[in-house]
């Protein structure tokens, strides 16, 4: 593909009253002063020039992602008064901005050459650089994944070594629509570099990332849905073509890779998309409230948020239909058959459990002969009591129950015998009758987690985010965790949660501050937040994004019926031929 660097530079054009001239990168050619321009203003607009963002970033999306993460938690440990990659204690704009100029670092705004030049650091507050930065890091940021996406594209997907290796359906189970992925980034990174060599006082980026978000973001939808696939038939390539295997090993080793894995590549696409909701966010914390900023903001997250809820959706659609209907394959109904396949029903969790039965004395709570082995299946609206067959490939269904009819008492409290046990009470089963089930597991947490999943509405040890308490318990994941089962949380490095739950055998539950997703995941993959100012603000920011999305969105249920009001007109730098 051709350079986008060399594509923007003539669209980085000088306008006066009656004088239209294109900016020479190399001799920058001088304007007429308006009546009423600024030293300053002509400074600023004078210092537009090929910046060449596109060719001087040199730091693959995958690096930067990771680097940027990593920032956040040094940031926070800092402020938190533990022992750093640095040392000293520094206000936290300025850390933010050193940490920013680390290895594997984008470049920062203001140490572009044309930004010293303009003399725009000595009249800027802190705050206003800040903000200057957080856009400029969308754009740069923007650079080093279509870097790494022009890598995907030469070093794997054009690359002979693979496609003579490969059938064509293969070829498309492994890159999907990643081509439209491409020309997506292109255009958004075309404009995005023009705004920037129009002024080097960034004006806004919002505009443009709502723009290009409702026309032409549809296309990583597609491709996060098909994922799923590509993952699978990925595997089945590697099991059986020997060839592929081989040449994929060689291109990963490659110092152009530098050692990353031809997966992290193929995955890039929604690592963007939920980067860039967050990367707008961060714009939105910044701006100023009730100004013509914080309204692209607050239109370019939402839209942002449907892209990304919709491929959580797709996927999860598609995972969970495959689910049930596998569950339904190793279902034997003992007398009422219950339709498993539903639209509208999905796995929440599975596993087994200890029926307790018999007289309940301290000599028969230690024998074996009480407990008797039950699979439970808990979906979102039906819960099934089953028991496993001795080839343990198939289960009779024994009990069924609405999930809404379902009760739960802990019996922690009645002695260490039964601190794993709790009562699951059915008022309604599949007989219309109230029965109940004394059920122990494994661990103190196996328990809390089947208690939550089973009675969700029950309170939890710590109140919801929802509840805006001032100083609630927070954790920042500092290692990523991939769920292993349906009621877990997958968490990613530099992610804020409230706690909801904590076991004493290392599990908590937590809710994310900036998506509002729940689920379980392993205490040594996170640290607590200890400063109350730090807790504070994440709190206060979380509220500001909320409250300003809700005040959007009951603006434009009030204006209906009235003529609807304009959205940012924004006007591509590009054509398509």
């Amino acid at each position: 593909m051709e350079e986008l660097s060399e594509r923007t530079t003539s669209a980085c054009t000088m306008q006066d009253n009656d004088i239209h001239t294109t900016a020479d990168p190399d001799n920058i050619t001088l304007r007429l002063v308006r009546n009423g321009d600024s030293p300053q203003k002509m400074a600023v607009e004078n210092s537009c020039r090929n910046l060449n963002i596109v060719k001087s970033v040199d730091v693959l999306y995958q690096e930067y992602r990771d680097t940027s993460k990593q920032q956040e938690i040094e940031q926070r440990r800092q402020r938190d008064g533990l022992p750093t990659a640095g040392s000293g204690v520094t206000a936290v704009p300025t850390l933010q901005l050193q940490l920013r100029n680390s290895m594997h670092s984008l470049s920062l705004w203001q140490n572009l050459e044309a930004v010293k030049d303009s003399g725009l650091l000595k009249t800027l507050e802190t705050k206003e650089t800040i903000l200057q930065e957080a856009m400029f890091e969308l754009v740069t940021s923007e650079a080093s994944y279509y870097k790494s996406l022009e890598l995907l594209e030469t070093h794997f997907l054009r690359n002979p070594l693979l496609v003579n290796t490969l059938s064509q359906s293969d070829m498309h189970f492994l890159f999907s629509n990643i081509e439209d992925i491409m020309k997506a980034s292109e255009r958004f990174l075309m404009d995005l570099e023009h705004r920037i060599e129009e002024s080097i006082l960034i004006s806004d980026v919002c505009d443009i990332v709502h723009f290009h978000a409702v026309n032409h973001f549809q296309v990583f939808i597609s491709y996060v849905i098909n994922q799923a696939y590509q993952e699978k038939n990925y595997r089945r390539i590697l099991q059986e073509n020997a060839i592929f295997r081989e040449n994929i090993s060689i291109l990963e080793k490659q110092p152009k890779v530098k050692g990353l894995s031809f997966t992290s590549f193929l995955i890039l696409p929604f690592q963007r998309i939920t980067r860039l909701k967050l990367l707008v966010q961060n714009i939105l914390k910044k701006v100023e409230e009730n100004s013509e900023s914080e309204k692209t903001a607050i239109l370019a997250h939402q839209e942002l948020e449907r892209i990304v809820k919709e491929c959580n959706e797709g996927v999860r659609k598609m995972s969970r239909t495959q689910e049930l209907i596998s569950i339904e394959k190793t279902l034997e109904f003992k007398s009422k058959s219950v339709p498993v396949i539903s639209h509208s029903r999905w796995l929440l969790k599975k596993g087994e459990v200890q029926q307790m039965s018999g007289p309940k004395s301290t000599r028969t709570m230690r024998s074996r002969k009480l407990y008797h082995p039950i699979y439970l299946f808990l979906f979102n609206n039906l819960l099934l009591i089953t028991k496993r067959s001795s080839s343990g490939e198939k289960y009779q269904v024994l009990d069924s129950c609405s999930r809404s009819m379902l009760r739960t008492e802990d019996l922690e409290d009645q002695g260490q015998m039964l601190a794993c046990a709790f009562v699951l009470k059915l008022l309604e089963n599949q007989e219309d009758r109230e029965v109940s089930y004394m059920l122990k597991t494994e661990s103190i947490s196996d328990k809390l987690r089947w208690i939550y999943a089973l009675t969700p509405n029950r309170r939890t040890r710590f109140l919801s985010t929802s509840a805006h308490q001032p100083d609630s318990a927070q954790v920042q994941c500092i290692q990523s965790y991939s769920s292993q089962e349906p009621d877990e949380l997958s968490v990613e490095m530099a992610d804020v949660l409230h706690i909801l739950e904590c076991t004493d055998d290392g599990w908590m539950l937590g809710e994310r501050l900036h998506d509002g997703e729940r689920g379980w995941f392993p205490i040594r993959v996170v640290e607590r937040i200890k400063s109350a100012e730090v807790r504070a603000q994440n709190l206060k920011e979380c509220q500001r994004i909320q409250q300003a999305q809700e005040g959007a969105q009951g603006s434009r249920a009030a204006s209906r019926g009235r003529r609807p009001a304009k959205s940012p007109q924004y006007t591509p730098t590009w054509t398509d031929l």
